[in-house]
């Protein structure tokens, strides 16, 4: 089977720090080659694959000023529909886009939706969903308007993401500075429970970070560390008594909150979106509603083992159930 798996070009594949798309794409495609299959990635010509790698994009349209997003996007996915016709399945992580290619080419296309980044882009996907294989990355994540093929969860790469008994005495934020993602809820949270907060992250709200998280920093009981590496990330999220995930929307999946209990770190998350599908609530974290539970949960973080966040991560973010899953759908599709 040959397999062309398209990732976007914000960013590297895999990252070198944020690009949660990136990454997923990068898993698969290497899950999928040590499996034994045929796999091109088409991505920027800096990303690293065991498979082999296609290009026009020579460097992230997010790191290069010179590079306009629409213009090589548009190169890009082009690149790919150009040559469908050498692969026996296109799977696209490139969000509604490629879909208007849909219709041209004879190869099938499995799209993973990676989340709605408002109700405007549904048009696309209700256009094209008679005749679209669509893999939704959590339930709560389905829209009503479309008909999904399988839920396929996320997997995390427990070689990089390393178990962690041993936990350092500070809390720890880690995703995008941004409102939604409840940064300043997390400082309150720690502030309250009288423990020093690590916070690391692409800052994707300059003004909210100015405004509400800059102002409290002071490196001892609110550090920011930046938009950290994938290998510092690992360190964090291990070392981490807990992971506060206060979010205010309804999250599709939540790539850190699988990192951390993979890494045998405990989540308090507020309870939303597709967290109760990520958490065990009890067992591998607390989901919660306020801050005041939140900071309950905190005082009862010695009721979680890590050992039973990793088991938890291991059987429900393993790489190969991940692979697995999609396998069987390419198959279902050629078949």
């Amino acid at each position: 089977m040959k397999i062309a798996i398209l990732s976007p070009i914000a960013w590297r594949t895999p990252p070198k720090n944020y690009g949660p798309w990136e990454l997923v794409a990068s898993v698969l495609t290497e899950a999928l080659v040590k499996k034994g299959f045929d796999v091109t990635l088409f991505a920027t010509g800096d990303s690293i694959t065991s498979g082999k790698l296609r290009s026009v994009c020579a460097t992230p349209y997010a790191e290069d000023i010179n590079v306009d997003a629409k213009v090589w996007e548009c190169l890009h996915i082009a690149n790919l529909m150009e040559q469908a016709g050498d692969f026996d399945i296109v799977h696209n992580h490139f969000d509604f886009l490629p879909l208007t290619y849909s219709r041209l080419i004879k190869t099938p296309m499995v799209t993973t939706i990676h989340g709605f980044s408002s109700e405007k882009i549904i048009p696309v996907y209700k256009k094209y969903n008679d005749g679209s294989t669509y893999i939704s990355i959590s339930d709560s994540d389905r829209h009503p308007k479309l008909d999904y093929h399988r839920t396929i969860y996320h997997g995390i790469d427990s070689t990089k993401f390393i178990f962690q008994e041993t936990k350092e005495d500070y809390l720890l934020f880690f995703g995008r500075i941004h409102p939604e993602k409840g940064t300043a809820e997390a400082i309150e949270i720690a502030k309250r429970c009288d423990y020093p907060i690590k916070i690391a992250g692409l800052i994707q709200n300059q003004y909210y970070y100015s405004r509400d998280i800059a102002p409290k920093i002071d490196d001892k009981n609110v550090t920011y560390l930046g938009n950290v590496s994938q290998e510092e990330g690992n360190r964090l999220l291990g070392g981490a008594k807990a992971l506060l995930h206060p979010i205010t929307f309804d999250e599709p999946f939540g790539l850190s909150v699988a990192e951390a209990m993979m890494c045998g770190t405990p989540v308090i998350a507020f309870n939303r979106g597709s967290m109760p599908e990520l958490i065990r609530d009890g067992k591998t974290g607390y989901l919660v509603h306020t801050q005041d539970e939140a900071v309950d949960a905190v005082k009862r973080l010695a009721e979680i083992e890590p050992q039973d966040c990793r088991a938890h991560a291991l059987e429900k973010f393993g790489i190969d159930i991940m692979a697995d899953a999609y396998v069987q759908v390419y198959k279902e599709l050629i078949l």
